[in-house]
């Protein structure tokens, strides 16, 4: 009788441990349908012009690794960007600058995804001239230096670049360098793309830019000796930086499934080399 109970006793054992085993196999079958579940519907973007090689290269990839997810952007500046995601029209507001006090205070949060360096570039026929001081770039920006031949370089007239008014770009370079409000521009014009071309193409010009953006029509100068490089950006050597955000209205976790599965995307292994592909200094999520 005892050996009897000896086996039943085996089969039940066996017969419980198998159906344990299939509950498990249940339990991660559903749990990979879940972390698997396929989205569906639209993310809208608005923002930096700055940051849109970054914002291409990350939602057509995230696109491809979600193909019912549809994601779509639009590229007319921090400021403007801020004010759509304010205004409730766009998921995400990117921003090259950091936001404002009165943005954080209506709810906005600034989840920084990148760093960027400002680069001063000159149009190639101002030669001679391959390092600027801060209070050097004071006097150019603000009208104080006319020619430059005052700093060792051509005689040639100064004519100096900005961006416009609630740029993501021209925002920090006033502010690190003290002048809001006190530049003196010849041209004010929307985005990098368009001040690169400006200045190559005017004589005596001076600007400033995303380092993402340097090519070789300009001449890019060091600022207080120090090159503008992702490595000095990264290091902090370099002072002439800017933080790239992709606020929302509240945490990443309260957004929709589709807004945190982005998020989710942009700072796996797989976003952090596509923004570091996109020649900015990726920032780790929290």
């Amino acid at each position: 009788m005892r050996g009897m109970m000896r086996k039943g006793g085996v089969v039940n054992r066996t017969a419980l441990g198998a159906a344990a085993l299939l509950a498990g196999v249940v339990i991660m079958i559903a749990g990979c349908n879940k972390k698997t579940e396929e989205l569906t519907g639209n993310i809208q973007l608005a923002g930096s012009t700055s940051m849109e090689e970054m914002c291409v290269a990350i939602g057509e990839t995230f696109m491809e690794e979600e193909p019912g997810i549809a994601v779509s952007a639009e590229y007319i500046g921090s400021t403007a960007g801020m004010e759509a995601l304010l205004e409730g029209t766009v998921d995400i507001g990117t921003s090259s600058r950091n936001l404002t006090q009165e943005e954080l205070e209506k709810g906005a949060v600034e989840n920084i995804v990148a760093r960027d360096g400002i680069a001063v570039i000159l149009n190639k026929e101002v030669t001679g001239i391959e390092n600027l001081t801060s209070d050097e770039l004071r006097d150019i920006f603000c009208g104080r230096t006319a020619n430059w031949n005052e700093l060792g370089g051509p005689d040639m007239p100064v004519v100096v670049t900005g961006h416009e008014a609630g740029s993501g770009t021209r925002d920090p370079f006033e502010e690190i360098l003290g002048i809001v409000d006190q530049c003196r521009y010849a041209n004010e014009l929307s985005g990098s793309g368009a001040v690169l071309i400006k200045t190559a193409a005017t004589q005596g010009a001076v600007g400033y830019i995303s380092m993402a953006l340097l090519d070789d029509t300009v001449q890019a100068v060091s600022v207080e000796g120090v090159q503008p490089t992702r490595e000095n950006v990264q290091n902090g050597s370099y002072s002439l930086n800017k933080t790239m955000v992709m606020a929302t209205m509240g945490a990443i976790e309260k957004q929709n499934p589709l807004v945190q599965r982005y998020f989710e995307f942009v700072y796996s292994d797989q976003g952090q080399s596509l923004i570091d592909g996109a020649n900015l200094t990726p920032v780790p999520g929290e």
